[in-house]
């Protein structure tokens, strides 16, 4: 008799799923990130170096110190979390891992979205986790305190976001970092504005709901349109 074969199972794998695709380049940038602790630890010493130089500047006056406290605190964390923007992008683009995300079967976006996560989780947020301590110099009342560390947990993922789409409009131009600075801080004003402002608001009274409000409004903005500027930017600069 002849022996009837029976069809193997294919053991073809499937293609990896969009989240999959999504944690695995989010904890890709983290290993990165820990391999390269000096660049975290900078930023966060760059920020605390700039805050503590204002008190020290501008005297020991406690009145003129409460005022000025949440736009020293703010425009450091700005400038901080530009310092590792640069390489959001360029260190992909240099070992040809852009390309291969390109190809990926994960939508662009989404890794892009990864990506800017990963860097919010590696300076943004510890930033803000610092910034309490760091506004006890200037004398702000437990409250004001508290405002201005919510205000950052809203505000430094748009500067991660905004500033993703920079880095994927400068990636693998020459002198990217000062082209970087110049395209994203214009962009950020409105956040440093209703992030700052949002302390004055709380000490008159005036309470805090619309400050935090347009904050959440421009992050969930920003959630879906960023990613999608990034990745179009990231197509243009590899054609």
């Amino acid at each position: 008799m002849t022996p009837v074969v029976l069809p193997m199972p294919s053991r073809t794998r499937r293609p990896p799923g969009a989240l999959q695709g999504m944690r695995c380049a989010f904890m890709r940038d983290l290993r990165g990130v820990l391999r390269r602790r000096t660049d975290a630890v900078a930023a966060l010493v760059f920020f605390v170096i700039v805050v503590s130089l204002f008190p020290l500047g501008v005297g020991a006056e406690p009145a003129l110190l409460r005022t000025m406290a949440p736009g020293v605190v703010w425009v450091a964390a700005l400038l901080a979390s530009m310092l590792s923007l640069a390489r959001l992008f360029a260190d992909d683009h240099q070992d040809g891992t852009l390309e291969q995300l390109l190809l990926s079967t994960t939508p662009l976006p989404l890794l892009v979205l990864a990506k800017m996560a990963a860097h919010w989780l590696t300076s943004g947020l510890l930033l803000a986790l610092g910034s309490p301590l760091l506004a006890l110099q200037f004398d702000l009342p437990t409250s004001s305190i508290g405002v201005l560390a919510t205000s950052l947990l809203l505000g430094t993922p748009l500067l991660s976001l905004i500033g993703g789409i920079g880095a994927a409009l400068t990636v693998g131009v020459r002198g990217a970092g000062v082209l970087l600075s110049l395209l994203v801080l214009p962009l950020v004003v409105p956040v440093l504005i209703f992030g700052a402002g949002s302390v004055g608001a709380s000490e008159a009274g005036l309470g805090t709901v619309a400050h935090f409000s347009l904050l959440g409004a421009m992050l969930v903005l920003a959630l879906v349109l960023a990613p999608l500027a990034a990745a179009a930017a990231l197509r243009i600069a590899l054609e």
